[in-house]
């Protein structure tokens, strides 16, 4: 079989020749052959449908780790590999549209307009649990969480004073269970958080490496304003699909991104644990915040990684989707991370929003 050169191999698949070098580096797209001498790099013809493929999927702004994923199961299970694409284009839907709530939060605002959230949607209500679980392997239990009337919060601490970090962000977030103005919630989030940084820096002053990450819920009767920050996440259970609406800021999730580690290889790499920011006294934090429209029926999960880490997705997907309340609903996502083993603390807040009563 007559091969390709990378020049003509680039022009057949439409992708750059640096754009080949970096995939073959990643073992996306290997070379049928490189030229011992100059380096050069020669292509199998049939091995365009591959090249056309990752193509497709950088264009809908698939990371390079997941595209490694689909291309694999699209040899031997192509059925497999468009559900992998239909997940991942409903999880870009999902931080789409709450992106799309934060631009029309903006537009009104720079307007000068009164926002768009509390009148043009129906009033809503959310029934709540929280709970934190000491696990089965820690001497005490680091992690906080809270639901309220408004507000849901989980905080995971670390450091020697990681229970009073935890516990001091979410006493500096509760005063947002008070009456605010709609415009101002992201507002309110933000300097929610920068006290509770400046709570975190005296303890981390007597306690060097004490810190807490954070990841909350304020509820506006039809919109939730979120805040995250460090590896606690946020889920939405909407339609029987759960979807992640947090990103981590941590050293692993920044090496997915990248392309440079598989999922796979996440689970076990060394360092899953650092954090990329996180509310510990130092330098500010800069959280991530958004806006999320309710809809009746929406279950959301706020907890911290001594879930994740053990309980796989379609295990807490299944378990917000079965009958039941949210308290039974918490009780049951802890107890499948002890049986898990219960490696760390766990904390979960669960929220279902429901119609008022009339």
């Amino acid at each position: 079989m007559d091969l390709l050169t990378i020049g003509a191999f680039s022009r057949a698949s439409r992708l750059s020749p640096k754009a080949l070098r970096l995939y073959d580096s990643l073992g996306l797209l290997t070379p049928a052959h490189v030229d011992e001498v100059s380096g050069y790099r020669f292509y199998r013809p049939d091995q365009l449908e591959q090249a056309r493929l990752v193509a497709w999927l950088r264009r809908l702004g698939m990371p390079l780790a997941r595209i490694g994923a689909v291309c694999d199961l699209a040899r031997d299970a192509p059925d497999q590999a468009a559900q992998q694409v239909a997940a991942y284009w409903a999880e870009t839907e999902a931080e789409l549209a709450a992106r799309r709530a934060l631009a029309n939060h903006l537009i009104s605002y720079l307007s000068r307009e009164e926002p768009v959230m509390p009148g043009t949607h129906p009033a809503l209500a959310i029934r709540y649990a929280a709970r934190s679980d000491i696990g089965r392997l820690r001497d005490r239990n680091q992690d906080t969480a809270y639901a309220g009337r408004r507000l849901l919060a989980v905080a995971d601490g670390m450091g020697t004073g990681g229970d009073q970090a935890s516990a001091a962000v979410i006493e500096a977030l509760k005063p947002l269970e008070g009456v605010l103005p709609a415009g101002s919630l992201l507002n309110a989030m933000e300097d929610a958080v920068r006290q509770a940084g400046a709570a975190v820096r005296d303890l981390a002053a007597a306690d060097p490496g004490t810190g807490s990450t954070l990841t909350a819920m304020l509820w506006s009767g039809s919109q939730l304003a979120l805040v995250h920050v460090g590896d606690t996440r946020a889920y939405l259970l909407r339609d029987g699909e759960l979807f992640q609406i947090t990103h981590d800021h941590s050293v692993v999730q920044a090496l997915l991104d990248e392309g440079k580690i598989t999922p796979e290889e996440a689970e076990s790499h060394p360092q899953r644990s650092l954090l990329l920011q996180a509310i510990d006294g130092g330098a500010s934090a800069e959280p991530d915040v958004s806006l999320h429209d309710a809809r009746a029926g929406d279950r959301y999960l706020l907890c911290s990684d001594g879930l994740t880490a053990v309980v796989p997705a379609g295990a807490i997907r299944d378990t917000l989707a079965a009958p039941g309340d949210p308290e039974q609903a918490v009780g049951r996502l802890i107890d499948l991370a002890n049986q898990a083993g219960g490696p760390d603390n766990i904390a979960c807040v669960v929220a279902e929003v429901v119609e008022p009563r009339p």
